[in-house]
């Protein structure tokens, strides 16, 4: 491990070294308790872990020398904790909780092990005054192990009211005298502005509350950028592991989430990681980029259980505070083995099942295109995955059970481990096609199931053979023509970056349009026109002044040599992102009254404002009646015509033409 000196478990490194001049560590110290009127400690050799009693908040953890690692500026509650959103019947406008228990009890413990729990039960009394949940909030600290684990049981008894849930997670703050690197990819981490910086006069407010101008920074080499937390959030299928580093002394604090099974959406739903604060976050469930579908509603004195996490903090230390990466090379390390660890034997709780009661699943999926290939091919990297019951393509909307996925193998092959037990359906998608797969069988998984389902076939939207297409189905935009941002609205991070997917996240992209098309809007033309460069990531209002926004219509001009009259062609639009946005389709007439196709207004997922290249998933197989169309030049109008703020707007996946089907 070189200058590290993290400990990880004793079955994992050799003899334990001292973690700096400032402490010592022994990583063969048992597990202790000490329960007092007001707190909680526990320690382990390796550092101490502090809960207020009974309310379950993570007050201090003392670590390599350092008294406390949280915030110690702020009160006690404001520290480390499980929140919630949520709301009652008829009222939109969500409550937020920060959970604090009202009963603690020791689950078990031993020198190897203890594990407590924080709860509060939910009565009558409190209709209308708290969210109808029972909710255990676990923490687990393990002999050897340099950190801690927490996870949550929500339950929601039949017959209890309703509500809605709009988010839950858990929150860390962090010092800020102290934190100041922040990581969460080998290629997204950085220097981070102060909490400080955010506020007047050192920081401008821009046009939403979380993005900030820095224009008088405590750094001074951070003048001049933006921050905003929506910069850095991540798809789920990538977030694993992110966090802070402090450079004095070397420190790393990391939360790592070993399984996104209990996580909703899907593995494309985009989450908060890090954020300045300095602030780490554990997302179990959220609207973010996804809006109200994602955002369960519990009817009807409808029974739910669920057990959130657990996740994993992590803490590791260098003699070395020179070099950042020694923490975060580290971090990933552990990450792999808490994810290989998983599902991990030591919870307690009888409602997080182990490996021995779970099953698994395998098989093969293929696709049959027929104006592609005569013999069905391999579905190479495709998605697939068991969520619970629903049409094809519900798993991006469900948000109430659990979700188990894997990426195919090149040869279609997929194995599923470690699912709970439970009714699911199997779904499927894959890059390079367009719509979604769903087994139409309901699959039934019981403790030590292993199940092989065979070659299954994927038969893709298809009617005709491809006139033309634009884009990429891989249900995301970022193949498109994204600006540079406005130099006065720079993330550096981001500039010049490598990774293709990061170029989208700047603040302002929206505004370059209207710098781009001043006067008319974009025209794609086939056989001429590249959509790399010519096609603009998002279709998103035309700015007239400060508070006055335009609707854009685009055109894409093709030539037809011939029409088969009285045939019947398709259009097929695939939308990776759409934020209060409408999509309405003409051919050859734009002026007349009513459009040939019109999806009426969708989406929530504000994907635009939040610097992601797509929220949810939508498909439109529109048909075209020849008449519609004309031997040689033809044109179809998109419109977007709902204009009443900037981050309206659609972004496209991949659109094609067919021919009439030749069969």
């Amino acid at each position: 491990m070189g200058k590290l000196s993290c400990i990880r478990s004793l079955c994992c490194m050799g003899p334990p070294q001292p973690a700096s001049p400032a402490g010592t560590v022994d990583a063969t110290a048992g597990v202790r308790v000490k329960v007092s009127d007001r707190y909680v400690e526990i320690k382990n050799g390796i550092f101490e872990l502090t809960l207020s009693n009974p309310d379950g908040i993570v007050t201090g953890v003392r670590y390599n020398g350092v008294d406390n690692l949280m915030e110690i500026l702020n009160k006690e509650d404001n520290r480390g904790y499980w929140d919630l959103v949520w709301n009652p019947p008829g009222q939109k406008t969500g409550i937020f909780d920060v959970i604090k228990g009202t009963e603690f009890r020791i689950i078990y413990h031993d020198e190897n092990q203890a594990e407590v729990s924080f709860t509060r039960n939910w009565d009558p009394s409190l209709e209308g005054k708290a969210v109808p949940l029972n909710i255990d909030k676990r923490f687990i600290v393990l002999r050897g192990s340099s950190g801690f684990y927490t996870y949550g049981i929500y339950e929601h008894k039949e017959g209890w009211p309703d509500f809605g849930l709009g988010e839950t997670r858990v929150a860390f703050k962090l010092r800020k005298d102290k934190f100041h690197y922040m990581a969460l990819a080998n290629n997204r981490q950085r220097i981070m502005p102060m909490p400080d910086d955010r506020l007047p006069p050192r920081g401008q407010p821009l046009a939403y509350p979380e993005a900030v101008l820095l224009v008088d920074p405590i750094n001074p080499d951070l003048r001049g950028e933006v921050d905003d937390k929506y910069q850095y959030s991540c798809e789920d299928q990538y977030n694993n592991v992110h966090g802070w580093m402090s450079f004095d002394p070397p420190i790393g604090f990391w939360q790592i989430t070993p399984s996104d099974e209990f996580r909703t959406g899907g593995p494309l739903k985009q989450n908060l990681t890090s954020h300045v604060g300095p602030t780490t976050l554990a997302m179990f469930l959220s609207a973010h980029y996804a809006g109200d579908d994602l955002s369960p509603v519990f009817t009807n004195g409808e029974y739910w259980k669920k057990v959130h996490g657990p996740v994993f903090m992590y803490l590791n230390s260098s003699w070395d505070g020179s070099d950042p990466t020694i923490l975060w090379e580290d971090a990933k390390v552990q990450m792999m083995i808490e994810k290989e660890s998983w599902p991990y034997y030591f919870a307690f709780s009888e409602d997080f099942q182990k490996t021995e009661q779970r099953g698994s699943i395998s098989g093969r999926l293929l696709v049959r295109d027929r104006y592609i290939d005569d013999e069905d091919l391999y579905a190479s990297g495709a998605y697939v995955g068991l969520a619970l019951p629903g049409e094809a393509g519900s798993w991006q909307r469900e948000c109430k059970g659990y979700q188990f996925w894997c990426r195919a193998d090149e040869d279609g092959s997929f194995y599923i481990r470690n699912i709970v037990t439970g009714n699911y359906n199997l779904y499927a998608w894959v890059p390079g096609f367009i719509g979604d797969y769903k087994l139409d069988a309901t699959l039934t998984i019981a403790s030590g199931d292993d199940i092989y389902l065979g070659d299954l076939v994927y038969k893709p939207p298809r009617d005709g053979p491809t006139m033309w297409e634009i884009g990429v189905p891989d249900r995301s935009a970022a193949e498109f023509y994204v600006p540079d941002p406005n130099p006065n609205y720079v993330n550096r991070l981001y500039i010049n970056h490598p990774d293709s997917n990061c170029r989208f996240r700047q603040y302002g992209l929206w505004d370059r349009y209207t710098e781009l098309y001043p006067d008319s809007d974009l025209v794609y033309t086939i056989g001429q026109s590249d959509y790399s460069t010519d096609w603009f990531y998002a279709q998103v209002n035309r700015k007239v002044d400060e508070n006055t926004y335009q609707p854009t219509t685009w055109q894409i001009k093709f030539n037809l040599d011939s029409v088969s009259p009285g045939s019947t062609y398709k259009f097929r639009v695939a939308l990776a992102s759409s934020a209060r946005a409408e999509l309405q389709v003409f051919f050859n007439d734009q002026n007349r009254g009513v459009p040939h196709f019109a999806t009426g207004m969708i989406g929530r997922d504000n994907a635009i404002a939040r610097h992601g290249i797509h929220g949810l998933y939508w498909l439109f197989n529109i048909n075209v009646d020849s008449a519609w169309l004309a031997q040689g030049m033809n044109t179809i109008y998109l419109k977007q015509p709902r204009n009443q703020s900037p981050f309206q707007g659609l972004m496209y996946d991949y659109l094609r033409l067919e021919g009439p089907c030749d069969c």
